[in-house]
């Protein structure tokens, strides 16, 4: 077995004891050392600064937006604008001017109103989807709702499958060529995938389709977790959507940013009634813990342990490894933007994956076991998930593997 590195950064004191300090400001990650939390793909704990900013929020000026003109309407209303503006702060949005900001439930209520309220107004008879038929079923649901609407209206159109590599669950960009024709009107992708936690290239798919091909960005596992910028021509997409509370924020909390710069400007249809406003709150006070904190560190941080959960997880034989197989040693030749993204997915050839689940709760690990709500996938596929975030320690993988090698 080959020795197990130690994670990026973890041999220098000034970087764990940058984690440290920020583990301690979750307060029920601390109030209960004898649990490690390894479920954050599903939701992230909230530090307490999410927490007493609700708090503030609710005890001092609580009030409907844009319904008042009193003091507590009027902060609240400000409230709910600026953080919209935050949301583009956040991303990097390289024409704050021109784009929009839209608040929601989280990213199965965004991605759906950009099929409904977006995309079914824009195509037409004849023209055609390219979707992941592979990723999570939020982001395939919403584009085969689309075409059945529209198909009701005497409209046809097609939708095609991203193409995908079996093993490593990226998408198979050498075959793109085949699925991209003259009336590819739209493309949804994912960023990092819930699954197998690699970063999906999407450059890749913009290079394929061309420059005038609208992009929708399932970005549910990669807002809060790492950096993104869209001042980045790597990722030159029309829609990022994602879900507050995977971000610190709490849940049904979501948002969806528009370019505005392909096809028509993005406008929810209908009366949008009363926002989550305790949700924005949250939203804006996670944003802000995570620039503090630092994406670039906490993916580092992630990155790290994740290397060395998977390095020492190949060499265990009941198990197999779920994703590119290149990215799971320490030395794996990988660049670092194509390892693995705080997400590791395995099964244990002997115990099935819910089964395996129990287990690792008996020994205070809080892990994923089922099918992952992947397209296409039931409950023969299920498989463990381990997913981190900056709140997760060294000692907390290292006791993982022991219990995880002691059923072999």
């Amino acid at each position: 077995m080959s020795a197990v590195r130690p994670i990026p950064g973890a041999e220098h004191d000034g970087e764990t004891s940058w984690q440290r300090e920020l583990r301690e400001q979750f307060p029920i990650v601390t109030a209960h050392p004898e649990l490690a939390y390894l479920d954050s793909a599903a939701t992230s704990q909230k530090p307490r600064a999410v927490l007493e900013a609700v708090q503030a929020y609710l005890t001092t000026s609580n009030a409907n937006a844009g319904r008042g003109t009193y003091p507590w309407a009027n902060r609240t209303t400000d409230l709910v604008e600026g953080t919209r503006e935050r949301v583009k702060e956040f991303l990097r949005d390289p024409e704050p001017d021109r784009s929009a900001v839209h608040f929601t439930g989280g990213t199965t209520e965004g991605l759906r109103t950009v099929a409904r309220d977006w995309l079914v107004p824009y195509l037409t008879d004849g023209d055609e989807i390219l979707v992941p038929y592979a990723d999570h079923r939020a982001n395939l649901d919403p584009w085969l709702e689309a075409r059945r609407l529209l198909a009701e209206r005497g409209v046809d159109v097609r939708v095609r499958a991203l193409p995908v590599q079996a093993v490593s669950g990226d998408y198979d960009h050498r075959r793109l060529g085949e699925v991209v024709g003259p009336r590819t009107r739209f493309v949804a992708a994912t960023h990092v995938h819930h699954v197998y936690g690699g970063d999906m290239n999407v450059h890749r798919i913009r290079a394929a389709v061309g420059p005038d091909v609208p992009i929708c960005l399932d970005a549910a596992q990669s807002v809060g977790h790492l950096p993104l910028g869209l001042d980045d021509p790597a990722l030159d997409v029309d829609f990022v959507v994602f879900s507050g509370h995977k971000a610190m924020a709490l849940p049904g909390t979501g948002a969806v940013w528009a370019r505005n710069a392909r096809g028509p400007a993005f406008r929810p249809a209908g009366w949008q009634g009363t926002p989550n406003t305790v949700g924005i709150v949250s939203l804006r006070a996670a944003l802000d813990w995570l620039d503090a904190a630092g994406p670039d560190r906490i993916a580092r941080w992630t990155a790290g342990l994740t290397t060395r959960l998977t390095d020492r997880l190949r060499h265990l034989d009941p198990y197999e490894v779920l994703g590119c197989p290149a990215g799971l040693a320490a030395d794996s030749a990988l660049p670092a933007a194509q390892r693995r993204h705080g997400i590791v997915t395995f099964r244990h050839r002997g115990i099935p994956s819910d089964d395996l689940g129990f287990v690792l709760y008996s020994h205070g690990f809080m892990v994923r076991a089922d099918s992952l709500c992947q397209a296409g996938a039931d409950e023969k596929d299920g498989a463990v998930r381990v997913s981190l975030h900056v709140y997760n320690t060294v000692e907390e993988i290292d006791r993982l593997l022991a219990v995880l090698a002691s059923l072999t």
